[in-house]
């Protein structure tokens, strides 16, 4: 199964510079990285979940060149585009994008210290959700950390009127899609082996949420 993860033109992505360009990406990709800098390993390698354009984690390899990072996106044609930004970047402690779902019950790669996975959840089925936890926990070492970013409902309500709008317009393309709540994505990691260590409230409603994998 592909994800609808990777969904074609799910933030407006254009063409910059040559590349694909993802506006929504361009614009919070330094508030995540502020988020999660803290509580990234000192060395290892970080597993992106659903890179779409790449342009997080070329920015991300940059600012922490001591950590490899290794992209994924279910979609052929994203990660074309992520191969092309990587290679006009650069970067040497970035690998060549893989094909992940994360449904899938192996995942391609061997080893992660820290996972991250921006607006996938809730442009894709609960089964993504399920998915990326399963996955985790296979891959990541008790202390880990697992980051997610997106917009949330707290308590079954959501934080703002925009996100509402958001949500109804989600189910309206795909009614498997939606915001999800943070106590039910909780409960999801929790019965994986993660415990919630860190909740960041972000720019445009979103927050970074952090997880731990516990022993």
């Amino acid at each position: 199964m592909t994800t609808p993860t990777s969904a074609r033109g799910r933030y407006g992505e254009t063409m910059a510079e040559g590349l694909l360009e993802s506006p929504a990406a361009e614009r919070n990709k330094e508030p995540i990285l502020d988020a999660i800098r803290a509580r990234l390993p000192h060395a290892g390698v970080v597993l992106e979940i659903a890179s779409g354009t790449g342009q997080h984690i070329v920015h991300f390899a940059r600012a922490v060149p001591a950590l490899t990072w290794q992209p994924t996106d279910a979609d052929d044609d994203l990660r074309a585009a992520a191969t092309e930004r990587i290679r006009a970047a650069g970067l040497s402690n970035v690998r060549a994008p893989l094909r992940l779902d994360a449904l899938a019950a192996d995942w391609p790669p061997a080893e992660a210290d820290a996972i991250v996975c921006i607006n996938m959840i809730h442009i894709a089925p609960w089964s993504a959700t399920k998915g990326l936890m399963e996955g985790a926990a296979r891959l990541l070492r008790p202390a880990s950390p697992l980051f997610l970013y997106g917009p949330y409902k707290r308590g079954g309500r959501h934080t703002a009127p925009s996100n509402e709008a958001f949500d109804e317009s989600l189910r309206a393309r795909n009614p498997d899609w939606g915001v999800r709540d943070l106590d039910d994505v909780e409960r999801c990691a929790k019965r994986h082996g993660f415990a919630l260590v860190d909740v960041v409230a972000m720019p445009a409603n979103n927050l970074t949420v952090t997880f731990e994998r516990t022993g």
